[in-house]
């Protein structure tokens, strides 16, 4: 059955749902690549599951086909340069290699600066269109700037919140 959604129209609709900006990393056979997503999720509390979605044309979906862990790094709002440059198109590799970062216990690639990171073990991959579902187990995760703002995309454009966060532990 042939879908009757343009998915130009499809997107604008989407668009129109605020979300953070996350930068999900994996490491496999000795190679670090990100991703820039805004298709994450958690999923469950009991056991700590979350999800991302890959797009099956991203340079980095042969890795999660493969890789057995991956971090999603929630970035910051004075972080839309370290969005843009995984968003680019191609190899990431370079990208990775030239910004700062940690490795977590699993092997993946914890970006400096983020507000949060989890890192998962890959529990299942789904078929989802014309993208992979991978379900990740949390296996470590840690807030190392709490105070900071999120960064937040909407209607194509990155965007800020209007109001003061409370402080941490408010």
């Amino acid at each position: 059955m042939a879908d009757s959604i343009d998915p130009r129209d499809f997107r604008n609709v989407m668009g129109r749902f605020a979300t953070g900006v996350t930068v999900v990393t994996v490491a496999h056979d000795g190679q670090m690549r990100g991703m820039t997503a805004n298709a994450f999720s958690s999923v469950s509390l009991s056991p700590a599951l979350l999800l991302v979605c890959i797009d099956e044309h991203a340079s980095i979906y042969p890795m999660f086909e493969q890789a057995s862990a991956f971090a999603v790094n929630i970035l910051a709002s004075d972080q839309a340069t370290v969005s843009q440059a995984f968003a680019a198109k191609g190899e990431r590799d370079e990208v990775m290699h030239g910004l700062p970062h940690q490795v977590a216990p699993l092997g993946s690639p914890v970006l400096d600066g983020v507000i949060a990171w989890a890192e998962c073990r890959i529990e299942h991959r789904y078929a989802g269109g014309d993208h992979l579902i991978v379900v990740g187990h949390v296996q470590a995760l840690e807030v190392p700037r709490p105070e900071s703002e999120p960064l937040v995309f909407y209607a194509g454009q990155y965007r800020h919140l209007g109001d003061p966060l409370p402080p941490p532990g408010a």
